[in-house]
């Protein structure tokens, strides 16, 4: 099985902590060069110091706010010196938790540019380069709600899955150039978003924090959280030449809780 990502560059968005920096070092490990954008310059910077090099691949950091269009443009501009970048991995904070009875509309055209605007101003930066190479790979991180909605998470639900149909129509479009669109659906990930959605929960039902985390529990076959690790695997496994068959899929990393096909 060809797992190796030598001579390949990465390009993962929210990647200074949390899924997107476990995706960049489990990209690094199999060889891929980095690069890594988030908001927070000060976190890049030490999010940058714990990817691996077992190839001496030089790894790099571009400050930008995802949530920002002008700054996606910008990021894009700096993206023209550094072709061909091989494999996309677009990932973004989720919309803040509500019923979505309760979301004002300005909640959808903010995630919408957030999420499905910036993820196309970068595919189409980058596809040229990956069509010239021969070998690309986009890879979305969402969430199993595409599959099945998820209770308080409103606005989230909805475009998780925009983002989902938009995946699945690039990813039979590209698919000829040897290009794979995938997206990788975490479940309850240990991650700081999920301590905001217990944290939340837990003041709007006002019960104990430590109620909400059972409950999750008991709805998960595996009976644990998931690792950020975990879910990194499964977007640098898609990443390789070893996935270069699998294409438009929606793949859940969620210990069995998803209850669908």
């Amino acid at each position: 099985m060809n797992l190796s990502l030598q001579n390949k560059t990465a390009l993962i968005c929210g990647a200074s902590q949390g899924i997107g920096l476990a995706a960049a070092q489990e990209l690094a490990l199999l060889g891929a060069r980095c690069i890594l954008v988030s908001r927070d310059a000060q976190k890049l910077a030490a999010a940058l110091v714990t990817l691996a090099s077992p190839d001496g691949q030089q790894h790099l950091s571009i400050p930008a706010d995802l949530g920002n269009t002008e700054q996606v443009k910008a990021l894009v501009h700096a993206l023209q010196s550094i072709r061909p970048i091989h494999i996309l991995v677009n990932n973004s904070g989720g919309p803040k938790g509500g019923p979505i009875i309760d979301a004002e509309p300005e909640a959808f055209t903010t995630a919408f540019a957030q999420h499905v605007v910036t993820n196309q101003l970068l595919t189409q930066a980058l596809v040229p380069g990956m069509k010239e190479a021969g070998y690309g790979r986009i890879i979305q991180i969402i969430s199993t709600s595409v599959k099945t909605p998820l209770k308080n998470l409103g606005v989230s639900n909805t475009i998780r899955a925009a983002v989902a149909s938009w995946a699945k129509t690039l990813a039979g479009e590209l698919a000829r150039y040897g290009i794979t669109v995938n997206n990788v659906l975490p479940g309850s990930t240990k991650t700081a978003r999920l301590d905001s959605i217990f944290d939340a929960t837990s003041k709007q039902r006002g019960v104990d924090r430590n109620v909400i985390e059972k409950e999750w529990l008991e709805e998960i076959p595996a009976a644990r959280f998931g690792e950020a690790s975990e879910v990194g695997a499964a977007v640098a496994f898609l990443a390789t030449p070893a996935a270069a068959y699998i294409t438009g899929i929606n793949l859940p990393v969620d210990g069995g809780r998803t209850p669908s096909l």
